[in-house]
């Protein structure tokens, strides 16, 4: 299977000043200040673990403490003496500026009210307007019964590309047939040949609606990708036809299309943080959460590098799982909640080796602040 971005870089190049590619020119006065700001980020190999043990009690999220975990981690992160300093790194006046959010977990384990609200106004604090935030996910439907709307400030806007999950998902409405990824893989007797097929089309929100873009994810167990983290979140969040990825419990082919996606220049150059809520977090029987697998970890982690970041959270998973007995990612063999038979955990090294950050365990930076 051979990936291949959506535009040739000369086409690319000589589209961008007036051609679709341009989002508008207010997109494209920002181009200077994206530069550095894509995968892997200014902090390539950093991640920051923060936990704090008052982040959650008897199941709920408290915002005392998540308040406090997301401003150190900030600081953290990019050295900032100060919370406001540190978003001002990353997002100024005139950005617009995207959330993708998760809700596949609902109700047990989804982004979080708490943690979104105050990247909300982490955002505004930079002189953001509230109409220029945008919170995401690509189905209507489990937006709304996530309650994600409900949570939003005054005139934050939300957005998504498609009504509700399809098995076979090749409608373009809600996606932008100028940035796709095309890979060798269909679903079992399709045409190999059509090229709706063959590709992945990126939503209109991610390549005409913001500029930038904060990875909002989850901590948790994914039967066939082994973990969805920082790089699922993106990569069947952000384009359609994804279940050609992992049709059958046999089939299975995200380790080369996670990083095929998330390589996408209209989608790593826009990602530009990455926060993994993992105050609550799955351990077995993803990517829907069924109770008895869930855990109240209490950790929130903050990254521009979102391989490092995954590396963390898969080694996180991992550890969980051996404490209460069951076997690593890799060694996991199906059971009646876990279907598949090899996962696929392995696509986050095949992003490193794509140059979407840093894999190699001996070079993260990760730094722990425990309250």
């Amino acid at each position: 299977m051979t990936p291949r971005p959506c535009l040739h870089r000369r086409r690319f190049l000589q589209t961008l000043p007036a051609g679709p590619l341009a989002l508008s020119s207010q997109f494209a006065s920002h181009a200077a200040a994206l530069k550095g700001l894509g995968m892997p980020g200014p902090y390539k190999g950093r991640v920051i673990d923060v936990e704090h043990p008052g982040s959650i009690v008897n199941g709920a999220y408290q915002a005392g403490p998540v308040t406090t975990m997301m401003r150190r981690g900030m600081q953290e992160l990019t050295g900032a003496d100060g919370w406001l300093d540190a978003w001002k790194r990353f997002f100024e006046p005139g950005d617009v500026v995207g959330i993708k959010v998760n809700p596949v977990g609902m109700p047990h384990v989804i982004s979080a009210p708490e943690v979104l609200r105050e990247i909300i106004a982490g955002v505004m604090a930079t002189g953001v307007k509230a109409q220029d935030i945008v919170v995401y996910d690509r189905y209507r439907r489990q937006f709304l019964q996530a309650g994600f709307d409900k949570w939003l400030p005054e005139k934050v806007r939300w957005m998504h590309a498609a009504e509700d999950y399809e098995e076979i998902q090749l409608g373009i409405d809600g996606y932008d047939r100028d940035h796709y990824m095309e890979m060798a893989l269909v679903q079992p007797g399709q045409d190999l040949t059509n090229l709706t097929m063959r590709r992945s089309f990126a939503s209109n929100f991610i390549s005409k609606s913001v500029n930038k873009l904060i990875n909002l994810c989850v901590l948790k167990d994914h039967q066939s990708a082994g973990v969805t983290l920082a790089l699922k979140n993106l990569s069947h969040g952000l384009v359609n036809n994804v279940a050609r990825s992992h049709s059958s419990v046999s089939l299975n082919a995200c380790g080369a299309f996670i990083p095929a996606v998330v390589q996408m220049p209209v989608i790593r150059n826009k990602a530009v943080l990455h926060i993994l809520d993992g105050v609550k977090g799955l351990y077995h029987g993803g990517p829907g959460a069924k109770p008895q697998f869930v855990w109240e970890h209490k950790h929130i982690y903050f990254a521009t590098d979102p391989v490092a970041l995954d590396h963390v959270g898969w080694r996180v998973i991992d550890a969980k799982r051996v404490a209460v007995g069951k076997s690593k990612l890799v060694d996991d063999k199906p059971d009646e909640f876990s279907h598949f038979i090899h996962r696929q955990p392995e696509h986050i090294e095949i992003a490193g080796a794509m140059g979407l950050g840093e894999w190699n365990w001996d070079k993260i930076d990760l730094r722990a602040v425990r309250y």
